[in-house]
């Protein structure tokens, strides 16, 4: 354990800080968490500084209208609304850069490299004359941020974020980097992770006199900051993230200094880079330090805090943290296959999936292909361990927007087939092996089988890089309920014949722990196994019914609950 490496040590204090210049090594110092005392909650108001408005209101008595627009739709509106794939999806990405001329211009870069994490609004919040610019927008990053609106953004300190959300009427304002005045100043943060007593947090928080403006568990860790006791400022941060639990990879902005946190568990990646011109920044990906030419120097250890300002860099202990529970799925999915997460290359891991897959699942094959993009490398392997050729037999369409109009007459598997085009001459007449990295619902894959037999495949033999998935995920992932999960109510065998393959088989959890080798014990497999490292103690809501088919959203009515509630804590204390 690195982190625990160099985070130990109990003896220094952060009253005094070594004064570094931006080009030195890092100093480690830790803070007893002991003499950490938390603050009870009192009334404190900070108001939130916003560049956007909406006059789209919400309803506070409906739990799910914080998330789905309730709007009669149109019965002459053949529109259909996607919803990406059924696949889990990472909410957020983040960037912290410090002393560089160009923040604003490269941060919107990074955040460019992290779209990937999150396409439904960006932001980005620079530093002039010690005041917090802001600018946040629904929407891509290249469609948020124009040169005129990076002009807005001067400074030498930024942070940004891109988001993933289920849309709503909400939608705007959850938007972030957040600022916040307080009586000592303004802060800026953007945040990737989730926190699982965000509720419980909120409700002391507004009986003390807090009001809240977004729906965000975010916006927690301010108010948290803001009614603090603790000084200096990164001490408010540490008595802020010591009474939220959860996963959470946060990078703060306040007028002089950069400041990023990383949960005791991990969950989330961030990581830490340097430019030549010795601005350091922070990314969650290190593609995003690849494409604004900074060099990527270590993880943000678990735990940790990093303070930037004019003295240099300075590291303490965020609190004891106990054995890493990274997320396997930046591996498996959410992460670009040229980044570096958790020490690993992301290539590497997919292909070897891929390698496991054919050597353990080995069937007879004309043609091995990929659901792309996310399963490309997993079957680039399974072709070269089974020396059968890797050939491109789906297409992806990588411009369908959110919306398309659907013809009045309608077409079967409409949403996939939009997306995925099959290659005939690739698939005719063969038996195929189709590479994917999971099966969340099953629907996409069983009309994708459908797609493939219909253009002329003998066999369709499906091979998942990932083990079943079979619980919701409560850090930072927005997965379905465990209700709709197929893997949690079916069988191996039952899923086969529901998605219509020939062969069905998944990378069992064991071979991907033995792949992992002496790292295997850091890595959370939640998602696989049901057992939370952080119990999920908090109503949390997922999206009940198959009314998400394929990315095409059904309507409201079309909900049933909404609210899911969290296994009794004795159950989840059963499974540690």
């Amino acid at each position: 354990m690195a982190a625990a490496t160099n985070l130990s040590s109990f003896s220094s204090s952060l009253s005094k800080p070594t004064p570094l210049p931006l080009n030195s090594p890092q100093t480690h110092l830790s803070v007893p968490s002991k003499t950490l005392q938390k603050p009870s909650f009192f009334s404190h108001k900070p108001s939130f500084s916003h560049t956007h408005k909406t006059s789209l209101t919400v309803s506070s008595k409906n739990p799910i209208s914080e998330f789905f627009t309730t709007n009669n739709t149109n019965p002459d509106d053949h529109s259909v609304t996607f919803d990406d794939d059924d696949k889990p999806r990472e909410e957020c990405g983040v960037v912290g850069i410090y002393g560089d001329p160009e923040a604003s211009r490269l941060c919107y870069l990074a955040l460019h490299a992290l779209q990937h994490r999150g396409q439904e609004g960006a932001g980005i919040v620079t530093v002039q004359n010690d005041v917090l610019q802001s600018v946040t927008g629904v929407g891509l990053v290249s469609e948020v941020f124009s040169e005129s609106k990076l002009d807005q953004l001067p400074g030498d300190l930024s942070i940004g974020h891109v988001r993933y959300s289920t849309a709503g009427a909400s939608m705007l304002k959850n938007v972030q980097p957040f600022v916040a005045g307080y009586r000592f100043g303004s802060v800026g943060v953007a945040h990737n992770g989730n926190l699982v007593n965000y509720r419980s947090l909120r409700a002391k928080l507004e009986e003390n006199g807090s009001i809240f403006n977004t729906s965000s568990d975010t916006e927690v860790v301010l108010h948290l900051i803001a009614i603090s006791k603790d000084r200096p400022f990164v001490m408010r941060i540490v008595d802020a993230c010591q009474q939220v639990e959860g996963a959470y990879s946060m990078v703060f902005l306040t007028k002089d200094k950069l400041v990023a946190v990383r949960d005791p568990f991990g969950f989330r990646p961030l990581v830490m880079g340097r430019r030549s011109n010795g601005a350091v920044v922070f990314a969650s990906e290190t593609c995003a330090l690849d494409l604004i030419e900074a060099t990527y120097e270590r993880e943000v250890f678990p735990g940790e805090v990093v303070v930037v300002d004019k003295t240099g860099i300075q590291s303490l202990c965020l609190m004891p943290h106990p054995q890493p529970k990274q997320c396997i799925f930046e591996h498996i999915y959410f992460a670009l296959p040229n980044s570096v997460i958790f020490g690993r290359s992301v290539y590497e891991s997919r292909r070897r999936f891929g390698e496991i897959l054919a050597t353990e699942s080995p069937v007879d094959c004309d043609v091995v292909i990929a659901v792309p993009d996310s399963g490309v490398v997993a079957a680039l392997g399974y072709a070269a361990k089974a020396g059968v050729p890797f050939q491109q037999g789906l297409i992806r369409s990588h411009y369908v927007g959110r919306t398309f109009i659907e013809p009045s007459q309608k077409i079967r598997d409409f949403g996939v087939k939009l997306k995925l085009s099959p290659v005939r001459a690739v698939l005719e007449g063969k038996r195929v092996v189709v590479v994917d990295d999971s099966i969340v619902r099953g629907t996409t894959s069983s009309k994708i089988v459908r797609l493939i037999k219909e253009a002329g495949a003998k066999e369709v033999h499906m091979r998942i890089a990932s083990p079943p998935i079979i619980g919701s995920c409560y850090y930072g992932v927005d997965t379905p309920s465990s209700e709709e999960l197929i893997s949690n109510r079916m069988s191996t065998e039952q899923i086969r014949e529901f998605i219509g393959s020939d062969s069905l088989s998944f990378l069992p959890i064991d071979s991907l722990q033995k792949l992992l080798a002496e790292d295997a014990p850091n890595y959370c497999y939640a998602c696989f196994s049901g057992k939370y490292p952080v119990e999920p103690r908090e109503l949390k809501v997922k999206r009940v019914g198959d009314f998400v088919d394929d990315g095409i959203n059904g309507s409201l009515e079309s909900i049933d609950g909404g609210w899911v509630q969290a296994k009794p804590k004795s159950e989840l204390e059963n499974k540690m």
